[in-house]
């Protein structure tokens, strides 16, 4: 146990920049033995901030002497060391992983089929989350006692690690496992905004009936989950969170690692909720480009004077209009900072062809089938915010009594 103690105490010591504070640094090493290599680092801002996974000497003890399952990606990082060498340093018997939409190494497509096997450089067995497999079966948590769940959101309803954790927490409560989550900011913590989800669109991209702009971290979220029945039957899980350590709603975050191959900056991870919306369109926003989500547009010239051409790149090996010349707009510098539908509204009303500008997957983005026609017959983004305010005033009682931060 001496050796364990001092371990601990030398990897908090690297995670720390300070003697009175842990940070996040944010630069990987150069390859740990399974730390996922595929995304690059965007540099942290957090210099007082401790995440959940860096409060090892919190969590250990709900380890030690137990078989453990990681939840986790290339995001679970304590300082420069993955989470699953943290623990096998430890001792910790970790027994295998479950990985996420984009995969462990956090390098496939969105949408692309997540294969299980052995991650190469622990062995450890491999299993994905996605696909026809996204709720762990009886069978794969049978020779555990806890499952450990870290992963770095980004705060929007419609971005699946929120989803996973979902079906995660109903499978540990359905098997009778415990959860541990370790938490970590929400880039969007600070506020909340957009349409709240109606129960018929429920679907991989929006589970739970909140607005696309959800202001929680993700152990607030699952704790909201827990306490309002939403997993299957009303089971609830048996969930602990390690909470965020000198931390507010209102802290800023800069990730320290990209949180999925398309979101390669702070920048795009601002647009994102207002961007991915466009999902559900006609309209490219900049996949097989250097900048996604930080640029939209299609051929058609009356988008914009800006030009891009998507390419077959790592994260986007098919991305919309492929080799085509698009035209729209380069929001590289652009300062907006929360949800806004103005983007959305303008280049419908550009479009050649409005009656094919939307999609079927637009509904399940949006979380209704109002959004879409609202947009169509011309009202502004004003009024069509009048018709979110109820539900979002309900949200905001709800939402206050799940968080374990201050505003």
């Amino acid at each position: 146990m001496r050796l364990v103690y001092l371990l601990v105490i030398f990897l908090l010591g690297s995670c720390t920049q300070s003697s009175s504070s842990q940070t996040v640094s944010g630069q990987p090493s150069s390859q740990p033995a399974a730390t996922p290599v595929a995304t690059a680092p965007i540099a942290t801002s957090a210099e007082e901030l401790t995440i959940g996974a860096a409060q090892i000497s919190q969590y250990l003890p709900h380890l030690s002497g137990k078989r453990v399952g990681m939840v986790v990606n290339h995001t679970s990082l304590v300082g420069n060391t993955h989470l699953v060498d943290t623990l096998l340093s430890l001792q910790v018997p970790v027994k295998k992983i479950f990985a996420p939409e984009h995969g462990f190494r956090g390098d496939a497509d969105a949408g692309e089929h997540v294969s299980s096997g052995v991650d190469k450089k622990t062995n450890l067995p491999l299993i994905s989350l996605y696909g026809s497999n996204k709720k762990p079966t009886a069978e794969q948590l049978a020779d555990l006692d806890v499952v450990v769940f870290d992963i770095q959101d980004v705060g929007t309803r419609f971005y699946t690690y929120i989803s996973t954790m979902h079906y995660v927490m109903e499978a540990c409560a359905e098997n009778n496992k415990k959860l541990l989550i370790l938490d970590r900011p929400n880039p969007h913590g600070s506020y909340f905004d957009g349409p709240v989800l109606k129960p018929a669109f429920k679907s991989f991209v929006g589970m739970h009936p909140i607005p696309v702009v959800h202001g929680l971290t993700v152990g607030e979220l699952a704790n909201m989950i827990n306490g309002q029945k939403w997993l299957a039957n009303g089971v609830q899980c048996d969930v602990t969170v390690i909470k965020n350590k000198n931390y507010t709603h209102h802290t800023p975050y800069t990730l320290p690692v990209r949180p999925s191959p398309n979101l390669s900056n702070q920048q795009a991870i601002r647009l994102y909720p207002s961007l991915c919306l466009f999902e559900g369109t006609v309209i490219s926003v900049g996949r097989g480009t250097d900048f996604p989500f930080q640029m939209i547009g299609s051929p058609n010239p009356a988008n914009g004077s800006f030009t891009f051409t998507p390419k077959s790149v790592p994260g986007a090996k098919n991305p919309p209009y492929l080799n085509q010349l698009c035209y729209g707009l380069d929001l590289r510098e652009d300062t907006l900072s929360h949800f806004s539908l103005k983007y959305l509204i303008d280049f419908y009303q550009k479009a050649a062809n409005k009656d094919k500008f939307f999609n079927s997957f637009f509904e399940k983005l949006a979380g209704n089938d109002q959004l879409r026609n609202q947009i169509k017959s011309g009202m502004t983004e004003a009024q069509i915010r009048e018709t979110w305010k109820e539900d979002l005033t309900a949200y905001k009682a709800l939402r206050k009594q799940y968080l374990l931060y201050a505003e």
